[in-house]
C-alpha cells in the first residue's frame, strides 16, 4: 500500500478525494444562536449527537450590551434544551484554549472559527468551518472533507533565549506568505519538535490558518502524552509519504519578528523596526494567552513600569490560567507594572471587546491578525509580535527587541511588503456587470464585513448584511452591486476569519460568480455552503482588461473573458448538488 500522509490516514482516503466523515467534536461559540436558527431552517429540532458539541461563550465575554447578553442567554437555553454537557459560560475561557480539555490524538475536530486548527497541537485533525456547515453537522452528524495535499516542515535545534514559538510562526508565514499553504495539511517533523511544549505547539498550530492551511498537526509524542496524562499512538504519517512541499527550519536560527501593518505576512525583524512608536499593547488571545506567555510577560515587566500613556491589556486564555497566574504572583507583577487585566475572552482581537485602539494609534499585539480595522478601528495600525516583544515595547513605548543576550546576531528580515488593499473614496470599480478588483490580493473577510458587526448582525439576516458588504474596503459596492454581477479579484480571496456574512450577503444579492486567482480554504467552503459559485482561474483574471465582457457556462466549464476562452474544472458531483440547490440549508432539507 502506498505510504500515506497524516491527513490521508485520518480521513481514510487519498489526496483529492471528497469524503463524508463524522467529526468527534464540533466547536461553536458566540455564533451558536445564529447556528441554531440555521439548524431550524434545515428542519432540525434535536441535535443528532449532543456529545459531539463543545460550546464556549468567549468572543464578547462578558457581553457589553443588552442584545449580546440576550444572545448569551439564548445560547444557555439551547445548551439546556439540547442536553449539551461540554459547555463553558462567559469568563471560563477562550474556545481554543478550552478545547485542550477535549482534543485528543487521532480525533477529527471541526469548529465554526478559523483558528480551530489550534487543536492540531494534540495530534488531531482540526479545521475551521462556517456557521451553516456547523448547523448541518448538528442535524446530520457528518460533513464533507476534501483530502488536501500535505506540506512537511522539519524542525531541528531549539529556540534561543528571548525567541518564542510566535517568532517561529511568523518566520514560517514570512517564508510561505499568507496563502503559501492554501488548503494544505501541514505536518511538523524532526528532532526540534520535542523541544516545543504543547503550549508552544498550540501557538504554531493556531497560526496555520494565517498561512491558508486547512490544518497543522504535531505527533503524539512523549511531550504530548505527559501533557494529557495518557499514552496514545494517535495517527502519524507513514515513512516515505509524499509531500507537495518540504521545508527545513533550524530553530536556533530564528530571531524576534513582527508582522507589520496591515497584513500578517508583512514580516520584519524586530531589529529593523525597533524604535517605532507604539501606543497600546495586547498580550493574550487564543494565540498567546497561556500561563507560559504570562510568565514571559511578567519576567520582562517585573520591577519595571509601563511608559506613561501606554495602555497594556493582558487577557488570560482561561479562568484556570488566570487563577494560576494569581497563585504565582504574576498578576501582581503585571498590575504593579501598570497593565490592565481583562476577563478571559477574545477581547479587542476582533474589535468587539474592551481595548479598542484610538484613531491614529499603533498597537503591538500577540493576536493572530492585523488587517486594517481588525481591532475595531480602521484608523489604527497593528503589529503582531511575541509576548516578550510586546512586554518590552510597553516599557519603552517603542518597538523593542526583547532578547536577554544583546550579543545575539541581529539580522534584517524584510520580504517585499504586502499590498495594502484599499479603494480611494469616490472610486467605483464597477465596469458593466463586473466589479474589477483584479489587482487586489488578500481581500479579507474583515474588509468584506467588519468584525465589529459580526454579533450585532446575524449571519442568517442577509438583508441586514447587504448594506455593510465591503464596507471597510469599497463603500460603493453595497450601494451599486446588483444581481447578476460578477466579481474578479486576485490571490487569497476571502482570507481571514471564518465568518460567513460575506458569502451569505453575496449569495443573497445574486452575484453570478466570483472569479479569482486563488481562494482561502474556509471562504471556498462557505461559498459552496451558501450556493455562491467561485471560479479559481489565474489566467482568466490576468487576461481581464477594463471593460471586457465576461460570460460563464457552468455546465460546460467554459469562461469567456473578452475574446479569450478558458476551461475550468466543474465541481465534484457532491458539491455541485449543494450549489444547484442554492446552498447547504436547502440541500439539508432534501438530504
Amino acid at each position: 500500500m502506498k505510504p500515506r500522509t497524516f491527513i490521508e490516514k485520518a480521513l481514510g482516503a487519498s489526496e483529492g478525494a471528497v469524503v463524508f466523515r463524522k467529526p468527534d467534536l464540533i466547536l461553536t461559540h458566540d455564533n451558536t444562536s445564529s447556528i441554531f436558527q440555521t439548524f431550524r431552517k434545515m428542519g432540525g429540532e434535536k441535535v443528532l449527537d449532543p456529545d459531539q458539541m463543545v460550546i464556549v461563550l468567549d468572543h464578547n465575554a462578558p457581553p457589553a450590551d443588552a442584545k449580546l447578553a440576550t444572545q448569551y442567554q439564548d445560547i444557555r437555553n439551547i445548551v439546556t434544551g439540547q442536553g449539551i454537557k461540554k459547555f463553558y459560560d462567559s469568563g471560563m475561557g477562550i474556545c481554543h484554549q478550552m478545547m485542550s480539555h477535549h482534543a485528543r490524538p487521532g480525533m477529527i475536530i471541526v469548529g465554526s472559527d478559523s483558528h480551530t486548527c489550534t487543536a492540531g497541537a494534540f495530534n488531531a485533525l482540526a479545521a475551521g468551518i462556517d456557521r451553516t456547515e456547523a448547523a448541518g453537522i448538528w442535524k446530520r452528524g457528518e460533513t464533507w472533507f476534501l483530502v488536501p495535499p500535505s506540506m512537511k516542515i522539519e524542525l531541528t535545534g531549539r529556540l534561543r533565549p528571548g525567541v518564542s514559538a510566535k517568532d517561529l510562526s511568523l518566520w514560517i508565514i514570512g517564508m510561505l506568505g499568507s496563502d503559501g499553504a492554501n488548503y494544505m495539511s501541514i505536518e511538523f517533523h524532526g528532532d526540534g519538535v520535542s523541544s516545543l511544549s504543547v503550549s508552544e505547539r498550540m501557538t504554531v498550530a493556531n497560526l496555520a490558518s494565517e498561512m491558508g492551511a486547512k490544518n497543522a498537526v504535531f505527533p503524539a509524542d512523549e511531550v504530548l502524552q505527559r501533557f494529557i496524562g495518557s499514552e496514545s499512538p494517535g495517527i502519524w504519517a507513514d515513512e516515505g509519504a509524499e509531500y507537495n512541499r518540504t521545508i527545513k527550519i533550524d530553530l536556533s536560527a530564528i530571531f524576534p519578528l513582527v508582522a507589520a501593518p496591515h497584513h500578517v505576512d508583512n514580516i520584519k525583524s524586530v531589529a529593523s523596526v525597533a524604535g517605532t512608536v507604539v501606543h497600546e499593547g495586547l498580550i493574550g488571545t487564543c494565540t498567546n494567552g497561556r500561563i507560559e506567555d504570562l510568565r514571559t510577560a511578567a519576567s520582562v515587566l517585573r520591577g519595571a513600569k509601563i511608559k506613561p500613556g501606554f495602555q497594556l491589556h493582558i487577557i488570560p486564555a482561561s479562568k484556570e490560567i488566570y487563577l494560576q497566574a494569581i497563585r504565582e504572583g504574576i498578576v501582581t507583577d503585571l498590575i504593579e507594572a501598570g497593565a490592565n487585566i481583562l476577563s478571559p475572552s477574545c477581547g479587542p482581537c476582533l474589535g468587539t471587546g474592551q481595548g479598542i485602539p484610538a484613531s491614529g494609534h499603533t498597537v503591538i499585539s500577540t493576536a493572530n491578525r492585523n488587517f486594517m480595522g481588525r481591532m475595531g478601528n480602521k484608523e489604527a495600525s497593528i503589529y503582531l509580535a511575541s509576548p516578550a516583544t510586546v512586554a518590552a515595547s510597553a516599557v519603552t513605548g517603542v518597538i523593542t527587541d526583547p532578547r536577554i543576550s544583546k550579543n545575539d546576531d541581529i539580522f534584517p528580515y524584510n520580504p517585499p511588503q504586502s499590498q495594502t488593499n484599499s479603494i480611494r473614496e469616490g472610486e467605483n470599480r464597477k465596469e458593466g456587470i463586473v466589479w474589477n478588483y483584479a489587482d487586489v490580493d488578500n481581500l479579507n473577510t474583515d474588509q468584506m464585513f467588519a468584525g465589529k458587526h459580526t454579533y450585532s448582525v446575524m449571519s442568517s439576516d442577509a438583508a441586514a448584511i447587504l448594506p455593510l458588504l465591503f464596507g471597510d474596503f469599497d463603500p460603493s459596492f453595497s450601494a451599486n452591486a446588483k444581481a447578476g454581477d460578477i466579481i474578479i479579484a486576485g490571490d487569497n480571496f476571502g482570507c481571514g476569519s471564518s465568518r460567513e456574512h460575506p458569502s451569505v450577503g453575496l449569495a443573497h444579492l445574486g452575484i453570478r460568480a466570483v472569479i479569482i486567482k486563488s481562494v482561502n480554504r474556509i471562504f471556498y467552503r462557505s461559498s459552496i455552503n451558501q450556493g455562491l459559485p467561485l471560479i479559481v482561474h489565474r489566467e482568466a483574471v490576468e487576461a481581464y482588461r477594463a471593460g471586457d465582457e465576461v460570460e460563464i457556462d457552468f455546465d460546460r466549464g467554459m469562461l469567456k473573458v473578452g475574446e479569450r476562452q478558458f476551461k475550468f474544472e466543474p465541481l465534484p458531483p457532491e458539491l455541485k448538488e449543494i450549489i444547484e440547490k442554492k446552498g447547504l440549508v436547502n440541500w439539508m432539507k432534501t438530504a
